[in-house]
């Protein structure tokens, strides 16, 4: 097979503030699997958008077998074979067009297609592009609208779209990070396949060290917008030396859980029912001062719940109780007066105002507490701005740089911040640190720990059940929208956990 290879040469770009990519030499062959590693802001996200065209801006050369190409849009990359596929799935897809329209639509812009659309081929092609990745039709239609689809299921129609394409590198963004254990196993799967008999690299950007050292054959380390080092993944590798690179420190991996005093049922549910049936009959209580984490697979209902919980999912049956006394909550701005706050799983969507600065997003839950009669206290905003940017250590050149150039484990800080000047009494976490790097992670860590020892009760859901044993004080796992099971953290385990998330009974 022909190998081809790609590579950038004194490669730099610069946003408002922030050089995020300095002079990158960076170098990488078609028959490998290769790891970009790297703290929140590293640049990583950043090297890639330049390789997909997505960032024309930037200085110093590109080549393709050693011929310069301009990148200046994402069909001038497409053109030389470089896909990416997106964290954040919803940017590269229609909702309200099907599955199989999403999967073609490439062609269209590509000008792959005759003047008129023959939707029996349309339908053909968008089933063969899943049959490809052996996504069943039960496990996804190519005739059902994207908007019904999951977070997973978009995942997959996303990548289904990028490889049906003649592609040479493929470009992953935190693949793995909505997907279940099975269907991650699925994509390594295909992505063995892509680099074993097509000859496809794949770039593989993630935070979750494990899967890099599963899956990869090298890592390159990005941090600050420079390229740190590129080395051999080997079975002496482990996730603490790259941690240590990528942080340029010594690194402990243990989360900082404290002891928090402990107090009443502040918030309690009874056989909640909602979500069209997604949330089907969830019982569970949380104290003051406490951490409930909600385990699960996903699609489990954890999302769900904490949506019904807030108030975004109508609730159908079953009670909620806060302090003693039932609530009903029609719509979000009801559970924000009975004092509750959701941080939802899909931040730039839903968790802060991408176009706005950051001084906003972080006094955009209590604006009351910022105006001076009808009109907004700008000095205000802007002190509480810069308390929680040194408190909770957001990286930003400036309390006015807007929420879409930061990076994801700052976004996400900032998806938590907005919520602290109102002091809830009820802190809902969904999947905060998906996309989030490990020193990120661990600064979270601590606020949430800070939230609860402020005798705040704080319900936590999550994927990862290491951070539910590190991190909580009793655990309720779901399935299929049920909790099956209630237990101390400290007589947890991951087999545990496991057992009930895939339908366990006692």
């Amino acid at each position: 097979m022909d190998r081809k290879i790609l590579e950038t040469k004194h490669v730099s770009i610069e946003f408002p503030g922030v050089k995020a990519l300095d002079d990158i030499n960076f170098k990488l062959s078609t028959g490998e699997i290769h790891a970009i590693v790297g703290a929140n802001g590293a640049g990583k996200s950043t090297l890639m958008k330049v390789l997909a065209g997505a960032n024309p801006t930037y200085t110093g050369q590109v080549f393709m077998d050693g011929s310069e190409v301009k990148l200046e849009t994402p069909v001038d990359a497409k053109k030389i074979g470089i896909q990416i596929v997106y964290q954040e799935v919803d940017t590269a897809l229609y909702p309200t067009l099907s599955v199989a329209e999403n999967i073609v639509q490439s062609d269209m812009v590509m000008g792959q297609m005759k003047t008129f659309v023959h939707w029996k081929d349309v339908y053909k092609e968008g089933r063969e592009a899943l049959d490809r990745l052996h996504i069943s039709r039960s496990q996804i239609d190519e005739h059902t609208l994207v908007q019904n689809l999951t977070l997973a299921q978009k995942q997959m129609v996303v990548i289904a779209k990028a490889v049906r394409s003649k592609c040479n590198f493929l470009i992953l963004d935190e693949p793995t990070a909505p997907l279940s254990n099975t269907e991650t196993e699925e994509l390594f799967r295909l992505v063995r396949h892509l680099h074993e008999t097509e000859n496809m690299s794949i770039i593989f950007i993630s935070h979750r060290l494990n899967e890099v050292l599963e899956i990869c054959d090298n890592y390159t380390v990005l941090r600050n917008g420079k390229l740190i080092e590129t080395r051999k993944i080997t079975k002496e590798t482990t996730t603490k030396e790259i941690v240590e690179l990528m942080l340029g420190r010594f690194f402990e991996e243990k989360y900082p859980k404290e002891a928090c005093a402990i107090g009443d049922v502040i918030f309690e549910t009874k056989d909640l029912q909602g979500a069209d049936g997604k949330v089907n009959g969830v019982t569970m209580q949380v104290r003051k001062g406490e951490i409930v984490g909600i385990g699960g697979l996903v699609g489990a209902g954890k999302s769900e719940l904490c949506k019904t919980l807030f108030g975004a999912y109508k609730q159908t049956g079953g009670k909620i109780y806060l302090n003693g006394k039932e609530i009903q909550m029609k719509c979000p701005a009801d559970a924000v007066k009975q004092r509750i706050a959701l941080v939802p799983e899909e931040r730039r969507k839903e968790g802060v105002l991408v176009e706005e600065s950051l001084a906003f997003n972080l006094s955009a839950a209590a604006l009351d507490l910022f105006c001076k009669g009808i009109f907004i206290d700008k000095k205000l905003v802007d002190k509480n701005a810069q308390h929680y940017v040194d408190q909770l250590k957001i990286s930003t050149p400036s309390i006015y740089q807007l929420v879409k150039n930061l990076s994801g484990g700052n976004q996400q800080k900032v998806a938590v911040g907005k919520w602290l000047e109102t002091d809830c009494d009820l802190y809902i976490f969904d999947e905060p640190t998906k996309g989030v790097d490990v020193g990120a992670k661990q600064d979270i860590f601590r606020l949430i720990n800070d939230i609860a020892k402020a005798g705040n009760a704080v319900i936590y859901a999550t994927c990862e059940n290491s951070e539910l044993l590190s991190l909580t004080d009793r655990i309720y796992v779901m399935y299929s929208g049920k909790t099956m099971a209630e237990m101390n953290t400290a007589e947890a385990t991951e087999e545990k956990i496991m057992y009930y998330a895939v339908g366990g009974k006692d």
